[in-house]
Order: structure tokens, then sequence, then C-alpha cells
């Protein structure tokens, strides 16, 4: 979707929300997409909240919330604009792709944007998808990749959420400046870091994040595109050389 249409998107159901007092929600966007978003929105005392369907979640929608709303997390599975669909494959299949899957659902006519994340298992995949197409996947949707599909709805909190292998690394980084951070845990100069900042690659808790002197700190996620995703997990003191002592996870 076009920047501008998306943009135009959202304060159509800014204003939906505010004037007739509901729920509003976007379709799924991308790390891209939602920091499009969240500088639209922020600063501007707007309630809302974005829901991927699980935390580590790549793909969210934007939901927009009315006063009468106290805590979108305690809402029902009814009342909330996304849901999950489990696809199993016949057991004696042979395990399917994430593309598998997305060209599938495509090919039904699904736009990319009514799709959020696919976590796709051995046996099968949990889908995140928005409620309005439920009822049509679980009529229409019946096979993937040439391989027959049973295809169920379970509630949100039944989610499998992606299983991550991750690895440990211990270094120290003169200062946790983004493109030190980025330099250590993905490997390659901090110059190319700088560049791939810059170039937009890079998320900081799904946020992008273009400027290499943004300061870190523990617990931060980052992601750079093409290269994958890190955990700032500690931050300790600093060396005699007055370099600072980090812990990155990097997932693999």
């Amino acid at each position: 979707m076009d920047d501008k249409i998306l943009l135009s998107s959202i304060e159509d159901k800014i204003r939906q929300s505010e004037k007739r007092s509901m729920v509003t929600n976007t379709g799924f966007l991308d790390m891209r997409q939602r920091s499009l978003a969240d500088n639209l929105i922020k600063n501007r005392g707007i309630r809302h909240t974005f829901d991927g369907g699980y935390a580590e979640a790549e793909r969210t929608v934007l939901v927009f919330l009315p006063e009468y709303v106290y805590n979108y997390v305690d809402m029902s599975n009814d009342e909330r604009p996304i849901t999950v669909l489990r696809a199993v494959l016949d057991k004696k299949a042979k395990p399917l792709t994430h593309r598998d899957y997305l060209g599938s659902l495509m090919a039904l006519g699904i736009k990319r944007e009514c799709i959020g994340d696919i976590i796709v298992r051995s046996d099968g995949a949990d889908i995140v998808v928005l409620k309005e197409i439920s009822d049509f996947l679980l009529m229409n949707y019946y096979q993937a990749g040439h391989t027959n599909l049973s295809v169920s709805e379970v509630a949100l909190s039944e989610i499998r959420e992606p299983e991550y292998q991750t690895k440990e690394k211990t270094d120290t980084v003169a200062s946790l400046r983004l493109d030190n951070i980025v330099s250590t845990a993905f490997g390659g100069s901090r110059t190319a870091a700088a560049g791939e900042i810059k170039m937009g690659l890079v998320y900081v808790n799904n946020l992008l994040v273009e400027k290499t002197d943004y300061k870190l700190k523990e617990g931060d996620k980052i992601v750079l595109r093409g290269k994958g995703k890190a955990l700032l997990k500690e931050v300790g003191g600093e060396s005699r050389k007055n370099r600072i002592f980090v812990r990155i996870e990097k997932y693999i």
C-alpha cells in the first residue's frame, strides 16, 4: 500500500473511532508501516495499541480504542479484530514453507494486509488473520503447496509462538550507540552498520530508527532486515579501558 494512502486510511480509522465511539483497526502493518503509523499518532493523545496476536509478532494491526474500553488485553476474542487459524497437514505430508502458506492464501484473493504472522511448524502452521476473513478461509482454505490442510479457528491465547534458537555473545563496546551494537550483534564494521541504519534497515522494538547515535538500553530488541534479530540482553559495567560490557542474544 502506498504510504500516503496508508496514512490517510489511518486518519479515517481515528475519526471513525472518535465520532462513533467504537473500536477501529487497520490491516496488518509491517515494521516500516508501523513506524510510519507511530510517527503519525504520537503525541496526539490517541488511545491505541498494536496487536499481532503475541508479543513478538512482526506484523501487527493498529487498533484505536474509545474511552469505554478500559483495557484492550481484557477484551474477549470476539471483540478483538484478529484471530488465529490453525492449519494441520496430513500425517504423511512433507512440511511446508512460509512461502507455501502465503502464496496459497493470496491465490484465494486474500490481500497481504489481511494476513499477519505465519508461524510455521513441521506439522502445519498458525496463521494470524483479520477476523473479517476467517469465515471465508474456514470454508475455502484447504490446500497449500499441493498439500491438503485441515483448518480450524483457535483462541489467541492458544497460539503456538515461534520457537527460536539463540546464540549469546559477550563483548565490549565504546558506547551503547546503535551503530556499535548493530556491528557487534550482526558482524561487520561500524561503518557498514551505520550505512544499514541510514538505509532504513534497522528497527528497535519494532520501530524504524535511522539515527546512528541512538542510545540503546538493556532489553531492547534490534532487527536488521535481511540479517535477523538480536536482543541487548544485559548491559554491564566498564572495562579498564572504559568500554562497556554487553551480552547480546542473537536469534539464529
